[in-house]
């Protein structure tokens, strides 16, 4: 673990964010426990903890300065990424981690509970029929779906003035062509990483607009 953690400070070096020491082994005892809940619950591809140092940790904290508001829904959230790392880093943002996967949404808050996140609501269900009692400032998704689809059925859930973020690979120039309105396409470095990274920028206008 202590290269673990060579790594990643390394790396929150290299985006410029200062964490404290709590939240430092926060972040580490999760992907700890992704480590084990994996062997039954098959929650990553990844299985070599240093790896998921770069690909999961610093992957979604790399997408940080974006993330903007009070209310983060992550839909998707798969084992908790990028909703975990990001609700471990601001702990002043209310987080709503969404997925359909049963067994990941018990593992997410089996997580949750462990790494005692008072900022975090796990729900489990699909994007589609998900309803809450307020709107999201920022919708954030990574390796979801495509574009088009996922405006779709994420839309009733941003607030007006909020954002969607959509975390990719490489650049999808197909999906931008098949939306309308204006996106934002992000290069993303992420430490550790050569593959290609980009963050795709939506606004919702505001309701006077």
């Amino acid at each position: 673990m202590d290269t673990c953690r060579k790594r990643l400070q390394a790396g929150l070096d290299e985006l410029n964010l200062t964490l404290s020491d709590e939240q430092t082994d926060r972040l580490l005892r999760f992907i700890g426990l992704i480590d084990k809940w994996n062997k039954a619950f098959n929650l990553t591809s990844i299985r070599d903890q240093e790896a998921m140092v770069s690909l999961h940790l610093l992957d979604s904290l790399a997408v940080l300065p974006y993330v903007t508001g009070q209310t983060v829904i992550d839909i998707g959230t798969g084992a908790g990424l990028p909703g975990i790392p990001l609700a471990v880093c601001r702990p002043d943002k209310t987080f709503t981690l969404l997925d359909s996967n049963s067994k990941k949404t018990r593992f997410v808050q089996q997580a949750v509970l462990e790494l005692k996140l008072a900022n975090v609501q796990v729900c489990h269900g699909r994007v589609e029929g998900f309803s809450s009692e307020h709107l999201f400032d920022t919708v954030i998704t990574r390796a979801f779906t495509n574009l088009p689809d996922m405006l779709k059925m994420t839309g009733h859930l941003i607030a007006p003035g909020g954002v969607l973020l959509a975390m990719k690979g490489q650049y999808p120039e197909q999906e931008l062509q098949q939306i309308e309105g204006n996106a934002t396409v992000i290069p993303i470095r992420v430490p550790g990483i050569e593959a290609q990274r980009c963050l795709i920028q939506i606004n919702k206008p505001t309701q006077r607009e």
